[in-house]
């Protein structure tokens, strides 16, 4: 009787995993590398911490299904993207495109990284200039 339940809840806790359509979507796998990398480059708009490759929600399947379509017609991925854009905004990506919104996303781990050297260098330097005391000399005194 435990082991039927225990078989019934494993069951159910893994339909979930087969909601996501992992299958080939193009023979090509050229393709198929590029649909794939495309998917897990688009964040899915509902769970927000998801790629649309590992959501399993319905608006996600229908976003894999659009970029599928797009690529059998032809599009190029900067078509794609600027198809997410408009219709989802720049959140959709996780790489967001360089553009004059999104210069500072771009710029600012250079900029806190330079400051934190220029801090860095300013604290060795006083540190450096500061005199040296002689413990040994302290410890012979007494």
């Amino acid at each position: 009787m435990k082991r039927s339940i225990v078989a019934l809840l494993a069951a159910l806790l893994a339909l979930p995993a087969l909601a996501i359509d992992q299958g080939e979507t193009f023979d090509d796998p050229d393709l198929q590398a590029r649909y794939e990398r495309l998917i897990s480059e688009v964040r899915c708009l509902q769970c927000q911490n998801q790629s649309i490759k590992d959501s399993n929600v319905t608006l996600a399947a229908d976003l894999r299904r659009e970029i599928a379509r797009m690529i059998e017609e032809g599009q190029t991925d900067a078509e794609i993207a600027d198809f997410l854009v408009t219709r989802y905004g720049e959140f959709a990506l996780y790489r967001p495109q360089m553009s004059g919104k999104t210069l500072m996303v771009w710029i600012a781990p250079f900029v806190l990284a330079l400051i934190g050297l220029i801090g860095l260098v300013r604290v060795i330097r006083h540190r450096a200039s500061l005199p040296i005391e002689d413990d040994a000399k302290e410890g012979t005194a007494e």
